[in-house]
């Protein structure tokens, strides 16, 4: 799956921009062997030579920011390409170890460019909805240089428009091109953020909340105890809902959720979250608490505990050991982690 976190660009650039600075986006468009980042990984980087995202493991962008001065400066695209797979590492003298090579796209964003494709993203990325930028990286057309950017607005080619779709349906990049003229288009698809709903907001979440807001994903908790529902109280959610237990579906748009974890520690409310998301399609639900909890909770929903069983992981998270809330936190984030994601270590529920 492409992960390349549009988040922690976004505040550099918005400073930029609202400065009227260009800054250089660079977009990482193919790689060979062992690498940190794969293609779709990004960088943002401040004429002044301040950057956000990164290509390596902070080897390669001290010298990425010296052509990416010049690519503000004249507007002229450039392509940078770094090999460490030989003993030629050394010429540039930071031990990547690597043993991978790399192409990076560098483009200046700017009011020249009505800030594309950053402002595209970006708005998307505000209203959650998929989408993917085109860049030329490759042309014999005058018409389309290296470096031109192509928005989707439902204009283009039939083979531009294709390749855009998919890399947005999919998330995962990809190519188009063309023989006569002769083009190559890289397809650079939005990651969005997997959205985890929290059904309980003790002081047991706060941890939760921390740790997957740390990994670029939205939170929304809710629960019905006023003393509770305090946005105060996880700075770092996406939203906080007092709601009345029954009424979460209502209140909530369930099906924007990549996962669900019930922790309310009050065993009539979770039997009411249950009930509520056996209706819902979200496809990972967590249930806090030991197994015979589990059991008793099944045994109260009746029938609608067949909806639930495929999904539901229950006691929630991986066995990593640690009974602080912190463990806890990080056992559930990493489960929820190895779903979303398709990691090895993910197991489907047995019961």
């Amino acid at each position: 799956m492409h992960n390349a976190p549009l988040d922690p660009l976004l505040p550099l650039f918005e400073r930029e921009r609202d400065a009227g600075r260009a800054v250089a986006l660079g977009v990482l468009i193919n790689t060979i062997g062992s690498t940190y980042r794969k293609p779709g990984a990004l960088i943002l980087i401040a004429a002044s030579g301040e950057y956000a995202g990164l290509i390596s493991g902070g080897c390669l962008e001290g010298d990425l920011g010296h052509h990416a001065r010049r690519v503000i400066d004249t507007g002229e695209p450039k392509l940078v390409t770094y090999d460490t797979r030989g003993t030629d590492d050394a010429l540039w003298g930071i031990g990547l170890g690597c043993e991978g090579a790399m192409e990076v796209l560098l483009l200046r964003v700017g009011p020249d460019t009505q800030w594309q494709p950053l402002a595209h993203l970006s708005q998307a990325l505000l209203s959650h909805t998929r989408t993917a930028v085109g860049i030329v990286t490759e042309s014999a057309d005058t018409n389309t240089p290296v470096g031109t950017v192509v928005v989707p607005n439902g204009t283009q080619g039939d083979q531009v428009h294709f390749a855009l779709q998919d890399a947005a349906e999919r998330a995962e990049t990809g190519w188009a091109s063309s023989i006569s003229p002769s083009w190559k288009l890289f397809a650079l698809p939005l990651w969005l953020p997997p959205r985890l709903l929290l059904l309980g907001a003790g002081p047991d979440a706060i941890p939760v909340v921390d740790f997957a807001a740390r990994l670029g994903w939205k939170v929304t908790l809710a629960d019905h105890r006023p003393a509770y529902a305090q946005a105060s109280h996880f700075p770092a959610a996406e939203n906080v809902v007092l709601t009345p237990t029954d009424r979460v579906g209502e209140n909530i748009d369930l099906a924007s959720f990549s996962a669900a974890v019930v922790m309310s520690h009050h065993l009539p409310s979770d039997l009411v979250h249950l009930r509520t998301l056996a209706h819902a399609n979200i496809p990972y639900v967590g249930l806090l608490g030991p197994a015979r909890r589990r059991q008793q909770l099944m045994n109260d929903l009746g029938n609608l505990a067949q909806r639930l069983r495929s999904r539901l992981h229950s006691p929630v998270g991986f066995a990593l050991g640690g009974r602080t809330p912190e463990s806890i936190a990080l056992a559930i984030v990493s489960q929820v982690h190895a779903f979303v994601f398709k990691g090895s270590a993910y197991q489907p529920p047995t019961s």
